[in-house]
């Protein structure tokens, strides 16, 4: 009876991070495409990217240059390559209450993402020599 009863109490949390399917390049597109999206991880701000029309993206680290880019699918993850850097970088997306996740690469203890702000206008983008 009591393992029963745990095994009902169990089941009647909220799913945990592992357990979330990852959405799909489309679900993706649809939630991003013409937003501003702010990201944290660990707490802490760690860059911004600006969704454009045909899978084009603007990010930024916090503090640091823009780099155009573009994404695409492959194997279920959304992959991005920028100007800079043609290396794709792909990642797993959930979409949760607060927001987006992204999960890097294969690696569950890989590097995540958290969306804590979004916006629709567009990305600030640092510039050589600005400040003093």
């Amino acid at each position: 009876m009591r393992a029963l009863l745990l095994s009902c109490l169990l089941a009647a949390l909220p799913a945990t991070g592992s357990a979330e399917e990852p959405i799909s390049a489309a679900e993706f597109e649809a939630y991003a495409t013409g937003k501003t999206l702010s990201y944290a991880v660990g707490g802490q701000v760690y860059g911004a990217e600006q969704y454009l029309p045909g899978r084009r993206v603007l990010w930024a680290f916090k503090g640091e240059e823009c780099n155009y880019g573009r994404w695409y699918e492959e194997d279920g993850k959304v992959c991005f390559v920028y100007e800079h850097d043609a290396t794709p970088q792909c990642w797993t997306f959930y979409r949760g209450a607060e927001g987006l996740r992204a999960r890097f690469g294969d690696d569950p203890e890989g590097t995540e993402l958290s969306e804590v702000a979004q916006s629709k206008a567009p990305l600030i983008c640092a510039g050589p020599d600005v400040g003093v």
